[in-house]
């Protein structure tokens, strides 16, 4: 029996280790967040970069070549979590986007910095599966909601990070100096490589029982505790399943698989659409001119992700993910098609936008602690990885479609017309699975695909 280990730990009281776990996942995805919605911070400054000559159409084809990226990274990196462990994957991607996403600072030209882009985002996509499959084995099955939520703030919180730097320093020094900040995410692979441990359910599955018990002791963990109760596939055997991709796409997984991937499309379509472009369609249009600078309209989209998110997550608690997910993507359509007219006050658009990071990226938290809750954990990175790698079309598309209405001089309701039917869109494909799951419901909503 292997007895390498697993990942550096200490031992404590149960709950530090565990806490300890749950912060390393989240400053992940704070640093995820942060370089993927950079780029929507400097759109403004890029289209005058001398020397480029980026039309608002090109800028939005680089936009999506990160998502692009991300997309090839989550359906890779999601079954390499699988099979090669959570804490090694997490390490390779952590270090990938961090050094791809830094060099996008020194770009000499556009073709350069959109290659950077496009490698930098299979760093940035194989991230969240591989952090979201290691922090949803640290929570009991009935919070999953809430941690999925707790670590995927990150991302907004990144991107509040990505404005709040960007307003001083943008007239300052410069688009490049918000790329080159990304090398500080070195110091958080350094933490990482010392204390993020394995996953004692990975290491169970790979017969390297000695370990798992090491791991499960030091984090207060139930060895048995992890599938929730009522689900058939969830509580199937290891065994049972290969951990491959394959696997996600036959029966019993088929159906859900499918409708997890299209919301997820749809979601992330209004979520990143949102974040890239935001800035520009606010500072482009006189009626959005309210006295505000456009990057905080970018703060409150975040922000509102951030505090909203945490409301869902404990709806979620109560009625389920999918019924709470629900709920968040229509308030998110409702949010998103008021700014379509002519805004009264600048209360008017920051609630709109607070609605609309709440129904985008908190919807897709709750998509996420589905997908968790729903397949069993030797196939939970594959499928996060195929759920999140499948969104990322939605992601890819967004930008480019964005960009082709401003180049076509559809305006900018255009826009939120398309990011708000999105979300729209997302509501309805995610009715289908609640129906389909109906039956599997159980006194633990929040572990349970549905309630």
């Amino acid at each position: 029996m292997s007895t390498a280990k697993s990942g550096p730990v200490e031992a404590a009281a149960p709950w530090r280790p565990a806490a300890l776990v749950i912060g390393l996942c989240w400053l992940i995805v704070v640093f995820d967040g942060y370089d993927l919605i950079v780029y929507g911070t400097t759109i403004p400054a890029l289209l005058k970069e001398p020397g480029w000559q980026l039309t608002p159409g090109q800028a939005g084809t680089i936009g999506s070549l990160a998502f692009a990226g991300m997309l090839v990274g989550a359906l890779f990196a999601g079954n390499l979590a699988d099979r090669l462990g959570r804490r090694r994957t997490i390490l390779a991607c952590v270090t990938w986007f961090t050094l791809f996403t830094g060099l996008c600072g020194l770009a000499p030209n556009a073709e350069v910095f959109g290659v950077l882009r496009f490698v930098a985002g299979l760093g940035l996509g194989g991230l969240v599966p591989s952090a979201n499959a290691l922090a949803a084995e640290f929570v009991p099955a009935r919070f999953r909601s809430v941690g999925a939520t707790a670590m995927m703030s990150g991302v907004p919180i990144g991107g509040a990070l990505a404005a709040i730097i960007g307003i001083p320093t943008l007239p300052a020094l410069g688009w490049e100096a918000l790329y080159l900040f990304a090398f500080s995410g070195f110091l958080l692979v350094a933490a990482l490589g010392r204390w993020l441990p394995e996953s004692a359910v990975w290491l169970r599955s790979k017969n390297r029982v000695d370990e798992a018990r090491a791991v499960e002791a030091r984090y207060g963990l139930g060895a048995a505790e992890d599938a929730p109760a009522g689900d058939a596939a969830a509580t199937a055997a290891p065994a049972t399943y290969r951990p491959a991709l394959s696997t996600v796409l036959r029966p019993p997984f088929l159906p859900a698989t499918l409708l997890f991937g299209a919301a997820t499309v749809a979601t992330l379509f209004a979520w990143y659409g949102l974040g890239t472009w935001l800035p520009k369609l606010t500072a482009s249009e006189p009626r959005f001119d309210l006295g505000s600078n456009p990057l905080t309209y970018l703060l409150a989209l975040n922000l509102g992700a951030v505090a909203g998110s945490a409301i869902t997550a404990w709806v979620a608690t109560r009625i389920g993910p999918l019924r709470s997910a629900i709920i968040g993507a229509a308030c998110a359509a409702i949010g998103l098609a008021s700014l379509v007219t002519y805004p009264s006050s600048i209360l008017v658009v920051y609630g709109a936008l607070i609605l609309a990071g709440v129904g985008t990226h908190g919807t897709q938290c709750l998509i996420i602690s589905a997908v968790a809750g729903h397949y069993p954990p030797i196939l939970r990175g594959t499928a996060l990885g195929f759920a999140l790698g499948a969104g990322r079309i939605g992601a890819v598309i967004a930008p480019t479609m964005a960009g082709w209405l401003l180049d076509g001089g559809y305006g900018v309701s255009s826009n939120f017309l398309l990011f708000a039917g999105a979300s729209a869109l997302s509501a309805v494909l995610l009715v289908a699975p609640y129906l389909l799951t109906r039956s599997a419901r159980t006194a633990e909503p929040a572990g349970a695909l549905a309630r």
